[in-house]
């Protein structure tokens, strides 16, 4: 090999692995940040679902301080079994893996106390649209029974299609929807078309589809239902089986 080539060689080897480790260290200073960011986003999302207004007239989003501040004064944490829906004495959501989150065997659960009485419950849910996982939150009454408030806050659906899953006229369709009646756990539902149509008699678990958008709406519907029937366990249990 020729003394220039080496040379060349030798220099870009250099090169890469300097920008190597710049790019290492770089992500490794942003991580704590980005981790920070990741945890306001969902303390964010579990208040909105709980009906707090999370932005003001003008779109500005409340700060942390402020969250953490309303976490604190009105928010505690369970923690269920997936399988049983009993909770678990002791444990708490940062000692969960992502494994226990994603495969639904540990489930978090979000208690609103209002002068230290129960007022209000959170949950998570998540499962596949068309294009990607969607994770959001859903926020029931006392009563356990009637939505009042739900987010996905995070997805890849289509822009303008699935992608409106994001939008507040959308969400705000779930408030007032009932998910136990007479007992029992009846299916939240995203229709093909409007409620209207579907069920002229009126309806009180369903909401408009997204135009363009069934095979989202599709999966909302199986993993809405199958995270509210894991959770409707403990509900059942506290609502004394109906």
């Amino acid at each position: 090999m020729a003394k220039g080539d080496a040379y060349t060689l030798g220099y870009a080897a250099i090169i890469c692995v300097v920008c190597s480790l710049l790019l290492s260290t770089t992500a490794s200073l942003l991580k704590p940040r980005q981790d920070i960011e990741v945890e306001l986003d969902r303390k964010l999302n579990v208040l909105k679902a709980f009906g707090v207004a999370t932005e003001d007239e003008r779109g500005k989003k409340m700060d942390g301080a402020e969250v953490d501040r309303r976490f604190a004064e009105h928010i505690s944490e369970i923690i269920l079994d997936g399988e049983t829906g009993q909770a678990i004495p002791g444990l708490t959501g940062r000692e969960l893996s992502r494994e226990d989150l994603e495969q639904k065997r540990k489930l978090p659960l979000y208690l609103w106390k209002e002068d230290g009485r129960i007022t209000r419950y959170a949950f998570p849910i998540s499962g596949k649209g068309l294009w990607s996982t969607i994770y959001g939150y859903m926020a029931l009454d006392a009563d356990l029974s009637t939505i009042i408030g739900v987010t996905f806050y995070r997805h890849g659906e289509t822009p303008g299609l699935g992608g409106e899953i994001a939008t507040e006229a959308f969400q705000k369709q779930f408030v007032g929807k009932r998910v136990f009646k007479d007992g029992r756990l009846q299916r939240i539902e995203v229709v093909k078309g409007t409620v209207a149509d579907r069920y002229p008699e009126g309806n009180d678990h369903a909401v408009d589809g997204i135009s363009g958008a069934t095979l989202t709406g599709r999966g909302l519907n199986q993993f809405m239902n199958r995270d509210l029937e894991k959770y409707g366990k403990y509900f059942t249990g506290i609502r004394g089986g109906g």
